[in-house]
């Protein structure tokens, strides 16, 4: 097949969690960047990347990559682009998002009508035709500007990967799938070793560790845009991607993946999201306050995402909160525990330094994820 480039955004922070998943899938990294990394690939690897990547937003094909300075600059060189390769005659197309960074160019709006008026003057000189009734498949563009070279994509994702199709609702603040499973991806947790999540709310954290434990690909239950491109994809590529993921699961495994939260109306959430993650088996959910948090086994790990505070009347239990965690993590011995929030006294009340912090953009919040290290276990000697 011909090779292709894809680019694949991520959250701010974890693009080095997603560098190892494309690798992982056998693909070769052409470029890392803030926020998203770009491989080299083929038609087939549209349908496995959507499909396997646990961290990656959405999946894009790259088309082209200029520099342009003035709207004359990109109308040229986005009508230069080889459209006819890609759409076909009734494709739907559209500048869907374009960003702008530190580029003469910095209007999104104009951007968008100039593009598209490129891509049909293009089209019109191929297809001999004066206008398009786009009634086919969907091909929405992205562009993003950065230093006024412009980077196209063509999203073969729609509606972004962290839907997996399992989480119906959602709790008060909820955690997207994605960069839940991107901290977990980004901690040295493996499904031999207990994992808790002591403020679970919908459960985003426990499911997603039970299907990287499950090997239960993300978007097994879902549709994509490019599913339609038949001009590029054939239909059997999609099938064969999903007899591959549905070969891999492992679903006779025995973990120990818990979900506590003091809401019970939460925990019937979370309850029913596993379910329709098909990972409920794997999951204990129990209703238990923070300072109840206790375990007789040794070296777990605990993966959370604690109230941050956003509401000013939140921010007043907030002292409670992170006190009643520390005292709590300090009666576990031997664990680990990492948690991402904005809350900027988070040490002071847990009692203690983070052994790491790490930058991590959630949505808007500017957050930090804490690490908190616990001794590794040790190596069980061969009993051969």
């Amino acid at each position: 097949m011909e090779k292709i480039e894809l680019i694949a955004p991520c959250h701010f922070g974890l693009e080095a969690v997603l560098k190892r998943e494309i690798q992982k899938l056998g693909y070769e990294i052409s470029l890392v960047e803030d926020g998203r990394v770009t491989f080299y690939g083929d038609y087939e690897a549209i349908c496995r990347a959507n499909i396997f990547l646990r961290s990656a937003e959405r999946i894009l094909l790259k088309v082209g990559s200029f520099k342009a300075t003035s709207f004359e600059e990109l109308f040229e060189k986005t009508k230069s682009i080889p459209w006819e390769k890609y759409l076909p005659e009734d494709g739907k197309f559209w500048v869907a998002k374009a960003a702008s960074v530190k580029s003469k160019l910095f209007s999104p709006s104009d951007i968008q009508s100039i593009m598209k008026k490129a891509m049909v003057e293009r089209l019109k000189m191929h297809y001999k035709r004066a206008w398009f009734e786009e009634k086919g498949a969907s091909y929405p563009l992205r562009v993003f500007l950065m230093k006024d070279v412009v980077t196209i994509g063509i999203d073969t994702t729609g509606v972004s990967l962290h839907k997996r199709g399992y989480r119906q609702q959602a709790g008060a603040a909820p955690i997207s799938e994605t960069l839940a499973a991107a901290l977990i991806l980004l901690t040295p947790w493996h499904k031999d070793r207990i994992l808790v999540d002591p403020f679970c709310g919908s459960g985003t954290f426990p499911i997603e560790a039970a299907m990287i434990a499950a090997n239960i690909a993300p978007g097994m239950n879902r549709e994509f845009l490019a599913e339609k491109w038949t001009n590029l994809i054939p239909k059997n590529a999609w099938y064969d991607a999903i007899d591959e993921a549905n070969s891999q699961i492992d679903d006779d495994i025995e973990v120990d993946i818990q979900g506590y939260d003091v809401d019970p109306e939460v925990l019937k959430t979370a309850r029913k999201n596993a379910q329709a993650a098909g990972v409920s088996h794997l999951i204990h959910f129990q209703q238990r306050p923070v300072k109840e948090l206790r375990h007789q086994k040794k070296y777990g790990f605990i993966i959370t995402n604690p109230p941050y505070g956003e509401r000013l009347e939140e921010k007043e239990t907030l002292p409670k909160i992170y006190s009643e965690f520390g005292n709590s993590f300090k009666n576990l011995d031997s664990w680990s525990a990492y948690m991402i929030t904005s809350y900027e006294d988070t040490e002071r009340y847990f009692g203690r330094q983070a052994d790491k912090k790490r930058k991590i953009y959630n949505g808007m919040i500017k957050t930090n994820f804490y690490q908190f290290l616990g001794p590794k276990p040790p190596k069980q000697k061969d009993r051969r």
